[in-house]
Order: structure tokens, then C-alpha cells, then sequence
């Protein structure tokens, strides 16, 4: 089988930002297969497109022959099938969306009515239908953070977060970003943005009142547990950390890595070398607070600690499952190991744990993780008009088990409450260096 899946990516639902770790714009359902723009052939002078406001000049030549003969595409307009309308196999299909698009057109009180909107709408509709909170689409507007989330830098608070949900979830606050300096905690849900009640609005639409020029307020109004409070913070330029090392005390080296992107790989390979030149007796490896990314960075991250085998295995639709086994050459894979976990590990990032977990390879410390199961594809759609994103496959561990909405348990449970991060006690980093020694004796 062509290994159809290594060049897909998982998200949180966090995702992002950006993430996000998961977007989408507007309500209803089915608009996929656009009208054409027609008209008698030939054709001259200005014309109007059937699915936009745009008014078309048609071009001529020197002579004023038109020198473009219908059917013509608007230059605007992302959203024109040049090829047909509505596929013959499809047409009784359609007909009642067709006949509610032209009653909308015809009756709706406040016309005309936003167009571009309604298509979104109901592509959105179309992929909410499915029941699966991880497929959606994203306007072009969305798609294009959601890229930039894992490309490195954006404007906005610093946190992935999962936008599928009544609210917005707080997945993890970044590192070092006016969302951790502002004490969000994973868990946290959004209920309100300056002062206006966020119920019964959609993620993606509260994720972008969120987002926003660096310098600028945003008050959450952030529902944790009973609590309900309010709290303030300034927008930045956020640079999305990828990795984070150093050498504590007693030899023991640290990586913390917080994104599964491009270029991660790299980054963790030379972190890794670089620790590894000065000896260490053990190694630390973070994941708390880490909302995925893409898969195939997730299978070249666990290969760095696990030397061969199964590491995941993907599983379609159709029952057919795909293994992923490790790729040779990893820098760690004999060095006394433990890993670190919180709500804030998913996706990817919960693969590279579960691997690690089930295959025996370190324990894990920390708290059950996020429970994110599924590989989604990310589809650009043409003329700069979105995403879709869609789930196409479950991910398995090495052992068999499916994570979705359950997550991975540590072997070592350490929870940590709001005084310990106010006060800047880390007692989870504190155990896994207490079970790194007993490793290493």
C-alpha cells in the first residue's frame, strides 16, 4: 500500500491557534458545486455572476468583438466550477438546495443577501452533518492562521485550544506567552469576550475575536470549574516554540518540545546531539502542553528514542490499517528515558507518548493526556478559498488501544494546582527526575 498517510497532519482541537491546534465560517449546508456564470455566447458588455455581486466586462478587441465566449469565469469570485453546474448524477439530489437558494434569494427580508457567506455556510454544514467534531472548514482568513500557527509566529494570546466544543477549551497556554502570564490553565473555557456572552457561538467565530494586533486587550471572561472570573491580556506577536533544552543538575539532560511542524525534526535532532556530547546519565523529554502537529513529524520524533518496530498504526474507514514502524537512526533510543504528559499532550504528540508507553521504552509522568485519535487530512480548496479538513483515519498505539477522548495515563500521576503554577513549583519535572535516578540506579 502507497503510504497515504505520512504526508497528513493531526490536529487539536486545539488546535492551535493555533493554532491548534481546528475552523470554520457561517451556517448551513451544501453549497460544494457552484453555478456557472453563463450567458448566450457570443457575449458583450458587462454581465453579472449568478453566485457574487460582481458585474463582469466582458473583454473585446480592437474591433469590439468580444474575444471570450460564454461560459465565462468571474475573476473574483474563488468559488466558480468552469466546468458545469451541477453534475447530472447529483441534479435530484440538489434540486431542493437549489430551490431554498433561490427562495432565500427571492423572499429573505434583508436583501441582498451575502452570497459568499451562505456558500461557506453551507459547506460548514455540509461537513458538521458527519458528526465529527474534527472535520470543518476553514475560511481562507482561518486556514491561513492555522498554517501560520505551525509555521512559526502569529498575533493573538499563545494558546492551543480545541474550538469544537459548547466553548472554547483551553488546551495548554505556550510557554512564556501573555496567555501563560495571564495564568490560563488547560481546561479553562472561554464563556465571553469583552464582557459579551460567547453561548451559542460558533468556536471559530470566538477563536477570531480572540485573535488580533499585537498591543491590543482581550478580556476572557474564563469558566474553571465553579469559578467564573475575568482576565485581561495583551495581545503579541507570538513565536510558536518548537524545542527547549538544557542540562540540570546531576547530568541529567531536558528537552522540552512544544509543536510537531516542519522543521521540528531538525531542531530536536540538534538539541539532541548537542545534549548528548556532554554525557548525560538521563534524559527528560516534555510534552506537556504540546498540541500536535503533523503526523508524519510524529513518526520521525518517536524514532528518535524507539530504535525499530510498530510505533502507530493507522486505521481506515474501510478496516484497512497501515503500520508506521520507527525510522533507524535515532539519536536516543538507549538513554535511562522519562516522559513528561499533561492535558495539554495531544494528538501527535500523544503518538510519540503512547509509543513510547506501550513498547516500554520510559514511563510517563504527569496527567491523563488530552485523548485525540484521529488523522485528519488538510485540503486546500482552490482559487484561495479555505480548507476543509477531514478525519480520514484512527490512530492506534503499538499495543492496539484507541486514546480518543481518553487519553494516555501516566504511569506516575502528579497533579499540580493553581498555586503550584502561580507559585512557580513545576512538582511534575521534580518527579520525573525523582524516577529518572531510580531508573539510573
Amino acid at each position: 500500500m502507497e503510504n497515504k498517510g505520512i504526508r497528513t497532519c493531526l490536529t487539536v482541537g486545539i488546535g492551535l491557534i493555533i493554532l491548534v491546534i481546528v475552523f470554520g465560517l457561517g451556517a448551513g449546508a451544501g453549497y460544494f458545486l457552484p453555478r456557472l456564470i453563463t450567458t448566450p455566447s457570443p457575449v458583450s458588455g458587462p454581465i453579472s455572476c449568478p453566485p457574487c455581486p460582481e458585474v463582469i466586462t466582458v473583454p473585446t478587441d480592437e474591433e469590439g468583438t468580444p474575444t471570450i465566449i460564454a461560459p465565462l469565469e468571474c475573476p473574483v469570485c474563488p468559488y466558480v466550477d468552469a466546468e458545469g453546474d451541477t453534475p447530472e448524477a447529483y441534479q435530484n439530489l440538489f434540486a431542493p438546495f437549489w430551490e431554498a437558494w433561490d427562495i432565500v434569494h427571492d423572499q429573505f427580508v434583508d436583501q441582498p443577501v451575502d452570497d459568499l457567506a451562505l456558500m461557506r455556510g453551507a459547506i460548514k454544514g455540509m461537513l458538521d452533518a458527519l458528526g465529527d467534531r474534527h472535520t470543518s472548514y476553514m475560511s481562507p482568513e482561518e486556514f491561513q492562521q492555522a498554517n501560520e500557527a505551525l509555521d512559526g509566529e502569529y498575533e493573538g494570546i499563545g494558546a492551543w485550544v480545541d474550538t469544537t466544543g459548547e466553548y472554547i477549551e483551553i488546551i495548554s497556554p505556550m510557554r512564556g506567552s501573555p496567555a501563560a502570564e495571564a495564568g490560563l490553565q488547560p481546561n479553562d473555557l472561554v464563556i465571553g469576550i469583552d464582557g459579551e456572552d460567547m453561548t451559542g457561538i460558533p468556536g471559530d467565530l470566538v477563536l477570531r475575536r480572540i485573535l488580533g494586533p499585537a498591543g491590543t486587550d482581550v478580556t476572557l471572561t474564563i469558566r474553571r470549574g465553579d469559578d467564573i472570573f475575568d482576565v485581561t491580556i495583551t495581545r503579541a506577536k507570538i513565536i510558536v516554540p518548537t524545542v527547549e533544552y538544557e542540562m540540570l543538575e546531576d547530568d541529567i539532560a531536558y528537552i522540552g518540545l512544544y509543536n510537531y511542524g516542519d522543521k521540528t525534526t531538525a531542531q530536536l535532532r540538534s538539541a539532541l546531539q548537542e545534549l548528548l556530547d556532554q554525557d548525560p546519565v538521563g534524559l527528560i523529554f516534555d510534552l506537556r502542553g504540546n498540541g500536535g502537529g503533523y503526523l508524519n513529524t510524529a513518526i520521525q520524533v518517536v524514532s528518535e528514542f524507539i530504535g525499530e518496530g510498530v510505533v502507530m498504526y493507522e486505521q481506515y474507514g474501510d478496516g484497512e490499517t497501515y503500520a508506521y514502524e520507527a525510522i533507524p537512526g535515532g539519536l536516543a533510543t538507549e538513554i535511562p528515558l522519562v516522559v513528561l504528559v499533561d492535558q495539554g499532550t495531544a494528538s501527535a504528540s500523544e503518538i510519540t507518548a503512547g509509543a513510547i508507553q506501550d513498547l516500554g521504552r520510559a514511563p510517563l509522568v504527569g496527567v491523563t493526556t488530552f485523548g485525540k485519535g484521529s488523522v485528519q487530512n488538510w485540503n486546500t480548496l482552490q482559487n484561495n478559498a479555505g480548507g476543509v479538513r477531514v478525519t480520514i483515519a484512527r490512530w492506534l498505539t503499538p499495543n492496539g488501544r484507541q486514546i480518543s477522548e481518553i487519553g494516555l495515563e501516566p504511569e506516575y500521576i502528579v497533579e499540580m494546582t493553581p498555586e503550584d503554577f502561580a507559585e512557580g513549583r513545576d512538582l511534575q519535572l521534580d518527579k520525573a527526575i525523582e524516577v529518572l535516578n531510580g531508573l539510573i540506579d
